[in-house]
């Protein structure tokens, strides 16, 4: 398939060849759009494909398409814990605007057997090749149905995208490193790497993310955990058997949690099967031109992840480009923004659908700005596209002074201390949100909040006029700890813990977390300097309001210190601490 001349502007003249072709030549109407048709496939997986599982689909077909008017298609699945019918809004308005669209249940969910893998490329990815080899007429479901109205570019080879978010959204780069026919991806929301998104360590270490195991996300995966095996108890007559021994799951994530509970973290099988699990350790398979969409209100998969994945294939020149939407997994849902099934009143739903038709049905449409993020101060009706930038940002620093302020020039530092303990060890004394449970428990009203002597922070002057912060700010520090630096020679697990955090102070002294994010960190040596990468964040702090960064040492969502480690951050005019922020303009 012709990837690369994909990427390039289509002209008029192969656009009206389409055309003329009766590529094209279908209804662009949702309300013309047949009723699905269930399918049930038979996939091999695993990596010597020798383990059999049904996967269950719906086949969305345009009206008009046929052999003779061939139409290009999409394949989408659900994000975890959902099944087939989540995407059926998409696959009816793709249908309308000219595409065949199968939707399948993932494996483990909605009626499809196996155990779920957690997008892993032996299994996952395998079981999507399989059913793009169905959209190539090259595989029949299981009551013998063929496709012939998908266009191809040679025999075999269908003309081919996907689209999905989380769950949803990683199975696409599991499924092109497997299947170079796959020809555009549009993954909202998605992972770069477990072992990042639920161990994360946010130290720098020359510019760059240590990649030194972190702090257990302990309720996000927990969450997981107990979402995948209440959908192999609700599917158990499905495929029973994936309720022996780990219920729903491999064996190895099985360990994995009881691990983390033990140990602190996931040991190294654990981790070695989240990394294959992850696009960042198979990057180079993936040819395919991507929109990659990452969420701003996300603490499960932040806006690291998908700028790492973004960075990664820019480096090796594929075709991508990025949007920092709204909403993620902690919510920040917004009219207009991220509905990929709404192809004209929606942000993203419309860059998707340019996305597709100029890749897949090479239209000479504009695929917007390589680097898109929605700022939420500003105002709109209908479509979010006016609420969103492309400025680039500059580097804007203030400085740790004395015990607990921030102040705009070096000049200004004084020299000082402030000290923070965990008196409780294992304890968790702060609060900053619970996603995966917390509308549940009723949390959603209640403020991220730190307990007196459990943290330290830095409080800046109130600001003479709007900062607008686009990225990762980070935070450097001088830390002295001789109880941290003796735990530490026990390993890993011994290391400290801690957690950095921007707030915005309004006047009345209230403070807000941004999207409730945190940075947690396992520090590799206290002797050291440390530099903290802290959450992406598209912020503005308002005139009048100040800026607060803070370090803690716990958080009621992680796994953090098991001992109790008094921890003094210094500041001083020749070393001082320093807080960088990429801001707008």
């Amino acid at each position: 398939m012709p990837r690369r001349l994909a990427a390039l502007p289509v002209s008029a003249a192969l656009s009206a060849a389409l055309l003329a072709g009766g590529l094209l030549a279908v209804p662009a109407r949702a309300d013309d759009v047949p009723a699905a048709q269930t399918l049930h496939f038979d996939v091999a997986v695993g990596p010597k494909r020798d383990q059999h599982c049904d996967v269950v689909a719906d086949l969305y077909r345009p009206a008009g398409a046929s052999s003779a008017r061939r139409v290009p298609a999409i394949l989408t699945t659900n994000g975890f814990g959902g099944s087939k019918d989540d995407q059926a809004a998409f696959g009816r308005a793709y249908a309308g605007r000219g595409y065949a669209v199968l939707s399948y249940s993932g494996l483990g969910f909605g009626g499809s057997g196996c155990r779920i893998t957690l997008d892993h490329p032996d299994w996952d990815g395998a079981a999507a090749s399989q059913l793009v080899d169905f959209l190539a007429g090259a595989k029949a479901a299981k009551d013998g149905t063929r496709l012939d109205i998908v266009a191809l570019d040679r025999a075999g080879d269908p003309r081919v995208g996907m689209a999905g978010g989380s769950y949803g959204g990683q199975v696409q780069f599991a499924a092109a490193a497997m299947d170079g026919r796959i020809d555009a991806l549009v993954p909202m929301i998605t992972w770069n790497d477990l072992r990042y998104s639920l161990a994360p360590n946010n130290q720098l270490v020359k510019g760059a993310l240590s990649g030194d195991p972190g702090v257990t996300k302990l309720v996000w995966a927990l969450g997981f955990f107990g979402e995948g095996v209440a959908a192999g108890i609700t599917n158990a007559q499905t495929d029973p058997s994936r309720l022996v021994g780990c219920p729903n799951f491999p064996t190895v994530l099985c360990q994995a949690v009881g691990e983390s509970l033990v140990f602190g973290l996931p040991q190294q099988a654990s981790m070695d099967y989240m990394k294959g699990a992850s696009v960042a350790s198979y990057l180079p398979k993936i040819k395919a031109p991507t929109l990659l969409v990452q969420g701003q209100a996300d603490t499960l998969f932040d806006l690291q992840e998908g700028t790492a994945t973004y960075r990664a294939l820019a480096a090796r020149r594929t075709p991508v480009s990025m949007i920092w939407q709204s909403a993620g997994h902690s919510g920040g849902r917004v009219p207009g923004d991220s509905d990929l099934s709404d192809t004209a009143g929606s942000y993203v739903g419309a860059r998707a659908a340019a996305w597709f038709d100029h890749y897949l049905k090479g239209l000479p449409v504009s695929t917007g700005p390589s680097f898109a993020y929605f700022r939420p101060w500003v105002g709109y009706q209908g479509s979010a596209a006016p609420a969103y930038g492309t400025a680039p940002t500059r580097t804007r620093s203030l400085y740790l002074s004395g015990r607990d302020k921030l102040v705009g020039s070096r000049a200004s530092v004084v020299k000082g201390a402030a000290s923070y303990s965990n008196p409780l060890g294992w304890v968790p004394t702060s609060f900053s949100e619970v996603s995966a449970v917390q509308g549940a428990l009723g949390l959603d009203d209640v403020p991220p909040a730190d307990a007196p002597g459990t943290f330290a922070a830095w409080t800046s002057a109130p600001l003479t006029a709007n900062t607008d912060v686009a990225g990762m700010p980070a935070l450097s520090v001088r830390l002295d700890s001789p109880a941290a630096v003796k735990s530490q020679r026990t390993g890993v697990n011994g290391r400290l813990v801690l957690f950095a955090k921007l707030y915005d102070v309004a006047p009345d002294g209230s403070a807000s977390l941004v999207h409730r994010l945190v940075s947690p960190v396992r520090v590799r040596d206290v002797r050291e300097p440390l530099s903290i990468q802290l959450p992406g964040i598209v912020h503005r702090f308002a005139a009048g309001h100040r800026l607060r960064v803070a370090i803690a040492s716990s958080d009621l969502s992680y796994l953090g210190n098991r001992t109790v480690l008094p921890v003094t951050v210094r500041t001083d005019p020749k070393a001082p601490g320093v807080l960088t922020l990429p801001v707008i303009g």
